[in-house]
């Protein structure tokens, strides 16, 4: 890693080194990652290459850290379905979505960053599989907490099982969403009441729900 001669004070550092990351997700927003060159981070962040080389050594190190503080920002953003546990699994689990949809109308780039990398060809770089499956499986995880106390309360492999599919669905919708935010600006809160109008039939007809989704892979 190349460093700075006459290097800033830390502090200083670390505001660089935010600016960039800053820089970096307007830039692939606007461009992708593979339109985006250090020219381009240095012109949107107005420092020079050597910061941003002696902050992340390439490209790629640069895309690893922002997407290391996406994580920890979305961590933070995201609430966790356990905070409604005093209310009714129905109940909890459309306030979590509620929830979870305002945050990410605040913030949609998040979601946007996340769909365009994993498409990209940079996907398959190991830091950047690393770091996004994170991510996933985190909100996998969230999902499949809110929705375990309506269809596998008592366990079952077929609840579980069922669980499973209508998680990888919640984050289908998701993902979706950040697409149609971007063209026809759809918020994420207007599909919280048609989902959990989806998800409260089928725990009204669970059986039928358990053979309509039990036979696919999880």
């Amino acid at each position: 890693m190349v460093r700075e001669s006459g290097s800033a004070p830390a502090a200083a550092g670390l505001s660089s080194r935010e600016v960039i990351l800053n820089a970096a997700r307007t830039l692939i927003g606007e461009k992708g990652y593979d339109g985006m060159a250090i020219s381009d981070l240095c012109a949107q962040s107005g420092l020079p290459p050597s910061s941003i080389y002696y902050h992340f050594g390439n490209k790629l190190g640069v895309l690893a850290a922002l997407l290391e503080r996406t994580f920890d920002e979305l961590h933070a953003l995201f609430p966790n379905p356990s905070s409604f546990d005093d209310l009714a699994p129905l109940e909890r689990l459309e306030a979590w979505f509620s929830a979870a949809c305002r945050s990410l109308d605040r913030r949609p780039d998040y979601l946007r960053l996340l769909v365009a990398i994993s498409v990209g060809p940079q996907k398959d770089a190991e830091v950047v599989r690393r770091t996004v499956r994170r991510i996933r499986d985190y909100a996998h995880a969230s999902w499949v907490d809110a929705l375990t106390p309506i269809f596998a309360p008592e366990g079952g492999e077929a609840g579980e099982a069922l669980v499973q599919r209508l998680a990888i669905l919640g984050r289908a919708l998701t993902d979706g969403l950040s697409v149609t935010n971007s063209f026809d600006e759809m918020t994420y809160s207007s599909q919280v009441t048609p989902f959990v109008a989806l998800v409260r039939g089928l725990a009204e007809h669970r059986d039928g729900a358990q053979r309509l989704f039990g036979d696919g892979e999880a």
